[in-house]
């Protein structure tokens, strides 16, 4: 690994995003094992142990590279955003100490936008929001909440926060939270290089098709069954994303194996859409994000602009 000397106080974070399955691990490891680095994950189900399949960890990937915030949460936790960031912050600076090199890296949206667009936070949770809206929420209905959280997050663009009950109060915790005037955590100022991997939608498309075969074969079904034997609820596997949820699904005989195949695919299809729409709405936000086509050659491209940023 090259020891890079990082200049005086620079304090650089390079972020490696993209939609799901373009390949962002092995990118930013390949980065970082250039540039003398560490990995930050920014994936919401990778913090929990024992989802492992489901949320393509990849972990002999690394190799010798160290990565952060993987395997910190135990399943049937609700780990949360102001922990993610609360705990991003630590990783960031630990890193930075030892004058390597943060990458964040990963494709959940909102925490990707959290460190990018410097969210301030305060820890949420419902006790909170009932105090802050005042009402009872287990006795307001759905569409009340859902004309809570438009009116708070008038530019709200992930529709599934506004179909879901559980994601609904979630949203309105973390909408309460940034307009509120309590104390706050807030990701430090950083000298911030944004790359995206691009790829074609119908090559996106196979990849995830492709790879959620593999997946299956490489024992995503058993990985769920142990997950529930151990105490996992079902409700609670499916707050863990489209695979736990649809595996789930089956497990529980409500769906058959080639349905839970079709449908989780395009579901997984969906769901790389509202990435990228998450990720337009962070250029929106005024973050820059350097685009670079996926070929053979994007190793030494990425290379070649993350060189630049760091001024080598």
């Amino acid at each position: 690994m090259t020891t890079i000397n990082l200049r005086p106080n620079a304090t650089p974070l390079i972020c490696i995003l993209g939609a799901t399955a373009t390949g962002k691990t092995r990118l930013g490891v390949s980065l970082a094992r250039t540039f003398g680095g560490e990995i930050i994950s920014a994936d919401s189900r990778q913090v929990y142990r024992g989802l492992d399949i489901g949320s393509g960890k990849d972990l002999k990937e690394y190799a010798e590279i160290p990565y952060h915030l993987i395997d910190i949460a135990e399943p049937g936790y609700e780990f949360n955003l102001f922990e993610f960031v609360e705990a991003f912050n630590a990783a960031f600076e630990d890193i930075s100490a030892r004058n390597k090199v943060p990458f964040l890296v990963g494709g959940t949206g909102m925490y990707l936008d959290a460190v990018l667009n410097h969210y301030k936070l305060t820890r949420s949770n419902s006790a909170f929001l009932q105090q802050h809206l005042n009402i009872d929420l287990e006795k307001a209905d759905d569409e009340s909440l859902r004309t809570l959280l438009q009116e708070m997050n008038p530019k709200l663009h992930n529709s599934t926060d506004l179909e879901d009950r559980h994601r609904l109060i979630k949203a309105l915790e973390i909408a309460v939270s940034q307009n509120t005037d309590a104390e706050q955590l807030q990701v430090p100022q950083m000298n911030t290089l944004t790359i995206g991997i691009h790829l074609p939608r119908e090559e996106i498309r196979k990849r995830i098709t492709t790879r959620l075969r593999d997946r299956l074969e490489q024992g995503m079904i058993e990985e769920v069954e142990t997950l529930h034997a151990s105490g996992v609820a079902w409700e609670q596997l499916e707050f863990y994303g489209l695979e736990y949820r649809f595996v789930a699904q089956y497990l529980q005989g409500q769906l058959n194996k080639n349905d839970m195949f079709q449908k989780l695919n395009s579901a997984i299809h969906q769901f790389a859409k509202q990435q990228e729409k998450w990720f337009r709405n962070i250029q929106k936000k005024g973050r820059d994000i350097v685009w670079i086509e996926h070929g053979a050659d994007l190793e030494t491209k990425a290379a070649e602009v993350v060189g630049e940023h760091l001024g080598l």
